[in-house]
């Protein structure tokens, strides 16, 4: 994994590899996530997609990717961190596997410098009519994500835990400030963030790097650069002396019990061992006592968000045994401080957290995901170095980890208990 500055803040990642039958090429802007530019970032991609100069609808680009042997482009948003990341994925046919020699790399490449410096216009404008349709099919998934009660309570529990946070700010935005969006704002908005925010480019496959940097530096020549808008560094925060605890009623049969907890530490691979043993995989102690000792869960995980320091647990209840459970959340990361394990619960985590890794290698998505983040994030860490940092954990760096766990917030969706 390579990255090397091609023009003013922007970034080419190059992965070179010749295991994969198709390549992946990425174009992502990075910008700090903020509420009121959100929602705006997420719209515009959308809009971004639907057309440009020379492919002016779907239709047209459609039969542009056919033409190369059903190449396609997907608008992505993501939250990195402090920062939020859109733009597009695009992925092709590997021209080692086509019937004749032809070059696919750089007309792709030139359609996704094409989708973000030369959209579809209408007086000066980005497209009314697209702009319209996506506005309304952004607010609608927005609404929709309470359809997905766990998601959803996970959400709420980020929002109310990091309020005062980047971080608590979701990916989308609020479907309430899509609405308030018009023509006339997101039109200015491109026009800023087009130049401003940094830009990072990806590309994994057997293309020469030479070569993909020169088709790149060729596809976004038009791109204006103004001064570099950085990536905001990551926040981290100390939890509240006490427990923030937040209650919501809803009519829904299982109740979702949600925990955030800050790490007061500096050590992400002995977190991601610890949270691995606590909650994040099926031989967990939630999921074996919580769950299926005490059955006190329908479900019980927990997640570490590694560029952020933070722990969230996710729990499915009955309402009535909200304290029980609590209580016994808890009680699981007291004993992972004392050291209440086998050394094969360790290694079995260990061991799991590195095939993980070493499957991300296997897939040009995940390398991607990965990249951005890094970048996103300032970080220079790679796989390697991640998976040796994890073999080297120890018992002693895992109960550090557990006990340098706080609790900063509670968040309760209740439902109703059925009989």
């Amino acid at each position: 994994m390579i990255r090397e500055e091609l023009m003013d803040n922007v970034y080419l990642t190059y992965v070179p590899s010749r295991k994969f039958k198709t390549g992946l090429l990425s174009a992502q802007m990075v910008a700090p996530l903020r509420r009121e530019t959100a929602s705006l970032n997420a719209l515009l991609v959308n809009v971004l997609s639907q057309g440009t100069v020379n492919c002016p609808d779907m239709a047209a680009l459609s039969a542009r990717l056919d033409q190369l042997y059903g190449a396609e482009v997907i608008p992505t948003v993501r939250k990195k961190g402090e920062n939020q990341a859109f733009g597009f994925v695009a992925s092709c046919v590997d021209e080692r596997f086509l019937p004749q020699p032809e070059r696919l790399l750089e007309p792709l490449s030139d359609l996704l410098g094409e989708m973000f410096c030369h959209p579809v216009t209408r007086n000066g404008r980005l497209s009314g009519e697209y702009t319209a349709r996506e506005k309304e099919n952004l607010a609608d998934l927005i609404r929709g994500e309470i359809n997905d009660k766990r998601s959803y309570a996970s959400r709420r529990l980020i929002a109310e835990m990091c309020r005062e946070e980047p971080y608590g700010v979701s990916r989308l935005g609020e479907a309430r400030d899509v609405e308030r969006i018009s023509l006339q704002r997101l039109n200015a908005h491109y026009k800023t963030i087009l130049p401003q925010a940094r830009l990072e480019l990806f590309y994994c496959g057997s293309g020469e790097r030479s070569r993909v940097a020169g088709m790149l530096r060729r596809a976004f020549a038009s791109l204006p650069r103004q001064g570099g808008m950085e990536p905001a560094p990551t926040l981290r925060r100390p939890a509240r002396e006490r427990p923030k605890l937040v209650e919501e009623e809803m009519d829904v049969a299982q109740s979702r019990l949600c925990l955030g907890f800050r790490l007061e530490g500096e050590d992400p691979a002995a977190a991601m061992v610890m949270n691995a043993m606590f909650g994040g995989s099926g031989g967990s102690k939630l999921f074996m006592n919580v769950r299926e000792k005490l059955s006190l869960c329908y479900y019980a995980s927990s997640a570490y968000h590694r560029r952020k320091g933070l722990v969230t647990v996710s729990a499915g209840i009955r309402a009535g045994d909200y304290q029980r459970a609590l209580d016994e959340i808890l009680a699981q990361l007291d004993a992972m401080g004392r050291g209440d394990w086998t050394d094969r619960e360790l290694d079995d985590a260990r061991r799991a957290l590195l095939s993980g890794l070493r499957s991300m290698e296997d897939d040009p998505g995940s390398l991607e995901d990965f990249a951005v983040g890094r970048a996103a994030g300032g970080s220079d860490e790679t796989v390697a170095g991640l998976m040796t940092a994890l073999e080297a954990v120890t018992a002693q760096d895992v109960q550090e980890a557990a006990r340098a766990l706080r609790l900063d917030t509670i968040y309760f969706l209740k439902g109703e208990d059925t009989p």
